[in-house]
């Protein structure tokens, strides 16, 4: 388990004046996510059957997440008390589901699976990292940065895993290239894109596209230059290649200019969506005073 609990919250020193909007928001999505731990135990426990050093890790795990859920639920609904946590987990866990009863790997191998689950990890890591940094309110600073330390402890546990597989599995560097970065597009499928739905816009009709970049505009306007640097060093490291300054250097520029141009992406979607979305408004309004 972890090393803090949810009494370890400096519960009363809540600042509501400097929570933005966007932040909450992120925090909803997030906590439902977070709390959605026992279907990924359920699938991990199923594809590393047999392996008992595996299997307690992944309990142990699952708790973790389960706290990380909890204490950024109760942080959401202290700062927007009409947000009803479980409601939107109801919602999320109806509309998304991963598949818990597979017997394999998903990713073609256990070693495959402990790179992608690196790759998890390395995301979360940074992300409550950027979120600990943006944010005024001491609480979720607070939480963040615990938070932030369990996920890179969880990137160092499966990482162990991962170099014990890689000794009998063999995968070659660019087998283990191919799903760490396989992993990371999956970001833009519809987990993180239906978290954020089934959190801020319950009521209205799902767009993957549109709620997904609702999401990741307003998780990438928090990421730092050394959020990630880190970040770099950390994939390479899950790829098994030395993280020298040189390589973490230009393996950085390249992740941050890809940041950037998704962030222009982002932008031109919901520009569009926009216009979309008052035409609609408008040709809604034409034709009841045609009538």
């Amino acid at each position: 388990m972890a090393g803090w609990t949810l009494g370890d919250i400096p519960w009363g020193r809540l600042d509501r004046s400097t929570v933005t909007p966007d932040i909450l928001s992120l925090v909803k999505a997030a906590s439902l996510v977070e709390a959605n731990a026992a279907d990924y135990r359920d699938y991990l426990h199923n594809v590393f059957a047999g392996d008992n050093r595996v299997c307690r890790a992944i309990e142990g795990w699952a708790a973790e997440e389960e706290q990380h859920g909890a204490a950024l639920a109760r942080w959401a609904t202290l700062i927007d008390p009409a947000f009803s946590f479980e409601t939107s987990f109801q919602a999320f866990i109806t509309g998304y589901r991963i598949p818990i009863v597979s017997s394999s790997s998903v990713r073609g191998s256990r070693c495959a699976e402990l790179i992608a689950r690196c790759m998890v990890e390395i995301g979360t890591h940074s992300f409550y990292t950027a979120l600990s940094q943006a944010t005024n309110d001491p609480v979720l600073t607070c939480i963040c940065r615990h938070i932030a330390d369990d996920e890179l402890a969880h990137f160092n546990l499966f990482y162990r895993h991962m170099r014990r597989y890689l000794e009998t599995e063999k995968l070659g560097l660019f087998a283990r290239f191919r799903v760490a970065v396989g992993r990371l597009a999956e970001t833009d499928d519809d987990e993180l894109a239906f978290a954020f739905y089934a959190a801020n816009n319950l009521g209205e009709a799902y767009d993957c596209r549109f709620h997904g970049s609702l999401y990741h505009r307003a998780a990438l306007a928090h990421y730092s230059a050394s959020v990630v640097g880190q970040a770099a060093r950390l994939f390479l490291l899950a790829l098994n290649v030395s993280a020298g300054r040189i390589a973490g250097g230009v393996t950085a520029f390249f992740i941050y200019a890809l940041m950037a141009a998704h962030r222009v992406r982002l932008a031109t979607v919901l520009r569009l969506y926009g216009l979309s979305r008052s035409e609609s408004r408008r040709g809604a309004n034409s034709s009841t005073a045609a009538s």
